[in-house]
């Protein structure tokens, strides 16, 4: 069986329609009728076409390790990045001449004592060997008072901007929009990766899945702990958030 029938096949056995199994990922029905025929050309590419396979895995029940793997052998280009990085092997770095590096250092350590000696011999009221006259006092030496620590830097403030970071413990769906509704980004975030966004405006964030990441959001964490259905989150300035 393919990828698209195995998944097809859980998601019977578990139940669920694709509408149902839509709810679950926020992954569009028509997406997610595709993959079942085995065409990927609606996932916008290798990447989110993993994640789309991995989350609906997930949904039905079915182990998404086999999937994926399948998919990346029928897909090379779609393996990790990770892998190709092991593939290319390490970088050879050209040891440099250490001679060169000892001879240079030892010519400036030279002149830099021979200016020294320089300067305390040619100092205004300097003579060789001369002491002070007896009675006479040096005057003594001006301590500076030691400066204030600068104080501690004051949080930045939140009125002009909606500061998000977001880390995927499992794979999530992420869609961002207007508060009328305009789509401004939306993609799959994959399983032990972060992500940062930051908007000088108020707008409204979807997720998928979750209880599957920590989420930041002006400095708060608005999602509680524990699995939870997906969930959109009305984000204003000044640190303003409400469902």
């Amino acid at each position: 069986m393919s990828i698209g029938a195995d998944l097809a096949e859980a998601r019977r056995r578990a139940g669920l329609t694709v509408t149902q199994v839509s709810q679950r990922t926020c992954i569009r029905e028509t997406i997610i009728t595709s993959i079942e025929r085995d065409d990927y050309r609606a996932c916008g590419g290798d990447f989110y076409a993993r994640g789309h396979i991995r989350a609906i895995a997930k949904a039905v029940g079915a182990d998404p390790g086999p999937l994926i793997g399948e998919y990346d052998a029928a897909h090379p280009a779609a393996a990790p990045a990770a892998d190709l990085l092991e593939r290319a092997g390490p970088v050879r770095v050209r040891q440099r001449h250490r001679g060169t590096w000892a001879m240079m250092l030892g010519l400036a350590l030279v002149t830099a004592l021979g200016l020294v000696a320089y300067h305390v011999i040619t100092a205004p009221g300097h003579s060789p060997g001369a002491r002070p006259a007896a009675g006479l006092h040096r005057p003594a030496r001006h301590h500076p008072r030691p400066r204030r620590a600068a104080p501690a830097s004051v949080p930045r403030s939140y009125a002009h901007e909606v500061a998000i970071h977001l880390t995927a413990i499992e794979d999530c769906w992420v869609k961002f929009t207007t508060p009328s509704g305009q789509l401004l980004f939306q993609s799959v975030i994959a399983g032990g990766t972060s992500k940062r966004w930051a908007f000088g405006h108020a707008v409204d964030m979807t997720l998928g899945n979750p209880g599957g990441i920590k989420l930041t959001v002006d400095g708060h964490r608005p999602l509680a702990p524990g699995p939870a259905p997906p969930v959109t989150l009305h984000l204003g300035l000044n640190g303003k958030i409400s469902r």
